[in-house]
């Protein structure tokens, strides 16, 4: 048993009563304390962990981009555009003319045709081709690109020719948009759909719950809610059916708005009820600060490898202007009490957020605000000094980094490809820094996540991106437990297998402090505890 607590300790048994740790330690500590009605499961070799805690996990996202609901484009048998349009064809034939086909997941450094010819990229013709009745928007892995069809771009209004809005990107060929569009873009596209219903958004939280159970996780902070989501979560938790600790985002604003109307949309946000805060809670506000690194919307100091910055994604014409949008943000949310986490990948970007950060701070000081970047990617070694300094915090995301590690090196060039996100350095400089899938972006895998932070290795061709930035088991399982716990304000309940803390368990099959770093991720979840509840057993 890997109890996380200050030492690390490794103890053999766990007592629970009510739902709280009661005793930790030998079996002879818990021993005196099984009685006639006392349920004991011996584990037999396994391994348990605190539960673990994704700390960012778009719960409501990832569970309305799962089939039924969407076309499964990450599946090894859609990895290339011939294969998705035959799955395109496929949806059509049983879908109502006019209505949307959905997808999520493809990765273009991933299809066969774009590998064997780096010119080669998704075009609305392809889909075109087998769904001229039907829009179609089919979303990349990063939700920040998106390949749509003909009769999607007339339903939007965009017709065809080129009407990019502000903070988008949408690719063109003689003046005509190709069917790739990206960053603010995507915005069009996704709000053309109907939004959900409520049953349709419970459905999807009940979905991500049971997956993430399954998994192990038991907590996990869902960035960037709607209203009608966050009425969502709260009924699931009045009613006693949400299954995992949430902790919630507030979006007041997509990427691209001015702080004005951030502040309005903030000041005006219906009151959340709060009837279940140990099973979901409003913690605060999401902002974007910039794009991703793959789009090169990242703002860097240093250009891409073919050139260009990025910039900003706040609204604003000069990059003085959009740092003072993004301050007034920060500024205001922190001065309404919210703890706020910020998108952003680019060493510029994050170091204009570390100064709103500390502006704000300084300006309207706040107990513990514990705001906190996302993503992370580029973080420099000054800006980490900033953050440990001043009680701020880093979410990162190995599965990302586990995903485009072989293709960053043809975005940033090799040597910053191989830093990005720095764990080692941050961790060194003082830093508190947590671990999120981003899922849908990626799978809520956080296995692959601890086998990445120890090795370093690209999925595709398994070359070590960043030795120098490994970390060790330990230091990997912090920030899945323990870390994020801290995120979540919460290291004082949860997060460690103490006593007094509230039994969230992760029991797996085999010796994670043993096992080599390749194998972890084949490690199954044997059982799932919440509230010293199984929630899950394997089969």
């Amino acid at each position: 048993m890997l109890t996380v607590d200050p030492a690390f300790t490794v103890a053999s048994a766990v007592a629970i009563r009510r739902g709280t740790i009661v005793a930790v330690g030998a079996d002879g500590d818990v021993v005196s304390m099984i009685g006639p009605e006392t349920t004991v499961i011996e584990l037999d070799g396994a391994t348990v962990v605190p539960g673990i805690n994704d700390a960012h996990l778009h719960g409501v996202g990832y569970g309305m981009t799962r089939p039924p609901m969407v076309l499964d484009l990450l599946h090894p048998s859609v990895m290339s555009i011939a294969e998705i349009v035959r799955a395109v064809g496929t949806a059509a034939e049983t879908t109502p003319p006019g209505t949307w086909i959905r997808g999520r997941g493809w990765d273009q450094a991933l299809l066969a045709e774009c590998r064997a010819d780096r010119s080669r990229a998704p075009h609305r013709r392809d889909l075109d081709a087998v769904s001229p009745h039907h829009p179609v928007l089919l979303t990349d892995f990063s939700g920040h690109a998106a390949w749509v069809n003909t009769v999607a771009i007339a339903t939007t209004g965009l017709g065809t020719r080129v009407a990019t809005p502000p903070g988008g990107i949408i690719d063109t060929e003689d003046g005509e948009p190709t069917g790739i569009v990206r960053e603010a873009a995507v915005a069009v596209f996704s709000e053309a759909i109907p939004a959900p219903s409520r049953a349709e958004q419970i459905d999807a939280i009940e979905a991500a719950v049971a997956e993430c159970a399954r998994r192990g996780i038991t907590s996990y902070t869902d960035p960037g809610l709607t209203a009608s989501e966050v009425d969502a979560y709260e009924a699931l938790a009045a009613e006693g059916r949400l299954h995992a600790r949430v902790t919630g985002l507030l979006l007041p604003q997509r990427p691209v708005g001015t702080a004005a109307d951030f502040k309005d949309v903030l000041d005006n946000w219906p009151t959340p009820t709060g009837t279940n805060q140990l099973r979901f809670r409003i913690a605060g506000v999401k902002i974007f600060a910039d794009g991703i690194p793959p789009n090169r919307t990242s703002w860097m100091s240093e250009p891409y490898e073919d050139g260009g910055h990025g910039c900003l994604s706040t609204h604003g014409d000069t990059d003085d202007v959009r740092i003072a949008e993004l301050h007034t943000m920060i500024e205001h949310a922190h001065r309404c009490g919210h703890q706020i986490g910020v998108h952003v990948t680019g060493d510029r970007a994050i170091d204009a957020v570390v100064a709103g950060f500390i502006t704000a701070q300084r300006d309207a000081p706040n107990a513990d605000p514990r705001h906190y970047i996302i993503h992370a990617d580029f973080l420099s070694r000054a800006s980490m000094t900033l953050l440990s300094a001043n009680g701020f915090g880093a979410n990162m995301n190995p599965t990302i980094k586990w995903v485009i590690a072989d293709a960053e090196n043809d975005v940033v060039g090799p040597e910053r490809a191989g830093y990005e996100m720095p764990y080692r350095d941050a961790l060194a400089a003082g830093v508190t820094v947590t671990s999120g899938s981003d899922a849908p972006v990626t799978s809520p895998d956080w296995l692959q996540g601890i086998s990445t932070m120890i090795l370093r290795e690209a999925r595709g061709s398994g070359a070590v991106s960043g030795p120098d930035q490994r970390i060790d088991l330990e230091a990997a399982l912090r920030t899945y437990t323990i870390n994020a716990a801290w995120q979540d304000g919460a290291e004082g309940w949860k997060g460690s297998i103490e006593t007094g803390k509230v039994a969230d368990l992760c029991v797996l099959d085999g010796d994670l402090l043993t096992a080599d770093p390749h194998d972890i991720p084949h490690l199954t979840v044997r059982y799932t505890v919440l509230d010293g509840e199984i929630i899950y057993a394997q089969a």
